[in-house]
């Protein structure tokens, strides 16, 4: 089964398990490392993130699920923790959330040749899927979520 398919399971399976108990699943990766395959993932919880219970809960559920239904054929680690202070943005909704904290911000095509931006989120357009970022380098600018590449928050 390819990396791809792996996550989409993954996803699948383990969303409604986090949700059923009040969290979120931030993000999954399934990839080779030195030590072999592993299938990690984040989760969180809006008010005070997660703790080591909530990672094991989510852990044997979903190890549970992805054995009865044979997702990956071959030895792997399954590892489940918290995102952290630097914590992705993926969704229009993430962007909406974490509001006023700082965040770095990589594009898919560069503006005034730059393709990383620096710093605080001054707002966000569910409507029009926008962010302004009031970046530390260029001041404030308005971007498209479709020319993000990859967003996080940062300390």
């Amino acid at each position: 089964m390819s990396a791809d398919r792996v996550i989409r399971k993954a996803e699948e399976f383990a969303r409604p398990i986090a949700e059923e108990m009040g969290m979120e699943l931030v993000e999954v990766e399934f990839r080779q490392e030195s030590g072999g395959w592993v299938l990690r993932l984040f989760i969180d919880r809006e008010q005070g993130g997660v703790n080591v219970d909530d990672c094991a809960s989510v852990s044997r559920q979903l190890a549970a699920r992805l054995e009865a239904e044979d997702v990956i054929n071959h030895a792997y680690t399954l590892e489940v923790s918290s995102p952290g202070a630097e914590r992705p943005l993926k969704r229009m909704e993430d962007f909406v959330r974490f509001v006023g904290r700082r965040a770095k911000i990589k594009l898919k095509e560069p503006v005034n040749g730059e393709y990383a931006f620096f710093g605080l989120l001054a707002a966000a357009d569910m409507d029009n899927k926008q962010i302004t970022l009031a970046a530390d380098q260029a001041g404030q600018m308005t971007i498209d979520l479709e020319a993000v590449a990859k967003a996080r928050l940062s300390l």
